[in-house]
């Protein structure tokens, strides 16, 4: 037997793995940019595709695959804000069973607080605090925790609102409406005003006489469209659905959803949102003369 040769190939072989190593190293970091990026791009395309029924069929697939790239980065904040803005919207859209809907929106809220709490700041420190003290470091988001604050109040929103029968759930209105507010007044137009939708949501999810404030959602509904230049139709038909049928308001319900079945669509980032709203705001308007 050859001891110098075996050396030899052992030292080659050694050397070998040590550069694969290090290669490998900077490969990760490449692959998981990489991996971000595709997940930004595939979300963008999914909110510019105008038929819904194919965004429905296959975002299931889309969420599946986030999963799995989860499964190999789970402490990717990226990947978990992704992640969670597509449950979230996949729950909220496209899902009309109730036990599902509260299944994916607890998912799509759990992701927002993990992807917040990788690097513990004043976002993540909100999660155990009462309403005092969670209102008050609210109010002290700075302009670099914005974006976490609408990931989070956005899911969270959403969550709420597969609960609407939930008085645990909707005892939290009152955080994510000072979380929202907070976002709203930092940056007023963040997702074509959808901090402000959200809260016209939440404030109309009760009437009056039992702790809601429809008039504060009329507030926040009014300024989602004029932010958007009535571009986002969803903010219109949310409107109708949630303020003026809470109120009984039949005439600004017909005259908010001919408005959005009448527009065009078509906007960068908005056309997904825009042709759901459109098919939602026919369904209501059929059932108009039933409901008032």
């Amino acid at each position: 037997m050859n001891f110098t040769s075996d050396r030899a190939r052992q030292l080659k072989l050694g050397f070998c793995l040590a550069v694969a190593t290090t290669l490998l190293g900077g490969c990760a970091g490449l692959v998981s940019k990489a991996t971000d990026r595709m997940a930004t791009n595939l979300g963008n395309a999914v909110l510019n595709q105008d038929d819904p029924a194919t965004v429905r069929d296959g975002l299931p697939a889309y969420l599946l695959l986030l999963d799995g790239l989860l499964e190999g980065s789970p402490d990717s904040p990226a990947l978990l804000a992704s992640s969670s803005r597509m449950y979230s919207s996949y729950a909220g859209s496209f899902v009309h069973d109730n036990i599902r809907a509260k299944r994916l929106s607890k998912k799509a809220l759990d992701r927002a607080w993990k992807a917040l709490c990788i690097k513990p700041g004043e976002v993540c420190a909100l999660k155990d605090l009462g309403f005092e003290e969670f209102a008050d470091a609210a109010a002290r988001l700075d302009d670099g925790q914005i974006e976490g604050a609408y990931l989070l109040g956005s899911a969270w929103a959403t969550y709420i609102q597969a609960r609407r029968d939930d008085w645990v759930a909707i005892a939290d209105i009152p955080k994510v409406d000072s979380l929202l507010q907070r976002v709203a007044a930092r940056r007023p137009d963040i997702d074509h005003g959808m901090a402000w939708v959200y809260l016209g949501v939440l404030n109309s999810l009760r009437p009056a006489a039992v702790g809601g404030e429809p008039e504060k959602g009329r507030a926040a509904f009014e300024r989602a469209v004029d932010l958007s230049d009535g571009r986002n139709l969803m903010a219109k038909t949310l409107f109708a659905e949630f303020y003026a049928r809470l109120v009984f308001d039949q005439e600004l319900h017909d005259q908010l959803l001919n408005e959005v079945i009448s527009a065009d669509p078509d906007s960068p980032g908005l056309t997904l949102s825009n042709v759901l709203a459109q098919d939602r705001a026919k369904e209501l308007l059929a059932g108009s003369a039933d409901y008032f």
